[in-house]
């Protein structure tokens, strides 16, 4: 009878060591699974409000240095109305342009906006930025050429090949958008001669720009 007490109890303890194994098998399983990595989604997204009631060619464009962020209104009777918000990427280097080279977006006159003088393909433009990779294609697919008196060369465009930096401060002083938002804001709100406000770093938005947003 002992015998046979004694040898179910090996047994018992036996299948429990078993079990224990198999649990360590499993969790170390586990352990060693690649964890799928979740998109988290940009804070940064554009918001488009194609439908406000407003005249085409009251639109006009306005690019926060502060903010990273460059928002298309419309006035609408008294009012005004934030048509679409896209996040940008400003010049490398803070502060009003000086001259060609610096790093820096130039800012607009508080009394006269730049305006678009020109809508241009550029889906097959490259461009060398000097960090070994060579000539590359680096402007989407649409260039909004800007008039900003004093300085050549500036534009809106989007960012192919370098669109981890937007939003952010990595351009020679043009305003990149993602490839995907200059083709949005081409075809639904860009015009020849179209108003383009770019505010200094220090400037926080205007009353009429936080109610706009809020509409």
């Amino acid at each position: 009878m002992m015998k046979k007490t004694l040898f179910g109890s090996l047994m018992v303890m036996a299948m429990m060591l078993l079990i224990a194994c198999g649990n360590d098998k499993q969790n170390d399983k586990e352990k060693q699974a690649p964890v799928q990595q979740q998109e988290v989604e940009s804070p940064a997204q554009p918001v488009v409000n194609e439908n406000a009631p407003h005249d085409k060619n009251s639109e006009f464009i306005v690019v926060s240095k502060k903010d990273l962020r460059l928002t298309v209104y419309a006035r609408s009777g008294n009012d005004t109305v934030a048509l679409a918000t896209y996040p940008v990427c400003m010049g490398k280097n803070k502060g009003q342009k000086q001259g060609k080279g610096d790093m820096r977006t130039p800012e607009s006159p508080a009394d006269k906006p730049f305006s678009i003088t020109r809508i241009q393909d550029a889906s097959t433009w490259k461009h060398d930025f000097g960090d070994g990779r060579g000539s590359i294609l680096a402007y989407g697919h649409w260039f909004l050429r800007l008039e900003t008196p004093g300085h050549s060369g500036i534009g809106i465009h989007g960012s192919t090949n370098n669109e981890n930096t937007v939003p952010g401060r990595a351009s020679e002083g043009c305003i990149r958008l993602l490839d995907k938002d200059i083709i949005t804001l081409k075809e639904h709100f860009a015009y020849v001669g179209m108003p383009v406000i770019v505010q200094p770093e220090g400037q926080p938005p205007l009353d009429w720009e936080l109610r706009a947003r809020q509409r």
